[in-house]
């Protein structure tokens, strides 16, 4: 799990741009959006593409999506037990 944490961390950072902020900047169990990394609706997209490109998952429920996209955390114990 933790490779997957790490690797997350990086497509997280590339995928979304995140200039400013090093993987180890980002702890695993703070929240992705508000005080968090403060992403937005329009970072939430990016992170479905992110889960259907690189890892063949697709999320069609919004309110699932609200759980998954809680935290790094959350989202890798999604990714592990979805692949």
């Amino acid at each position: 799990m933790d490779e997957l944490i790490v690797k997350l961390k990086g497509q997280i950072i590339e995928y979304l741009n995140l200039e400013d902020i090093n993987a180890e900047d980002i702890v695993n169990t703070d929240p992705l959006f508000g005080d968090g990394l403060a992403l937005d609706s329009i970072d939430a997209l990016e992170l479905i593409v992110l889960l259907e490109q690189e890892y063949g998952i697709v999320v069609a429920d919004p309110e699932k999506g609200k759980e998954i996209f809680e935290s790094i955390q959350t989202l890798a114990e999604y990714i592990s037990a979805n692949k």
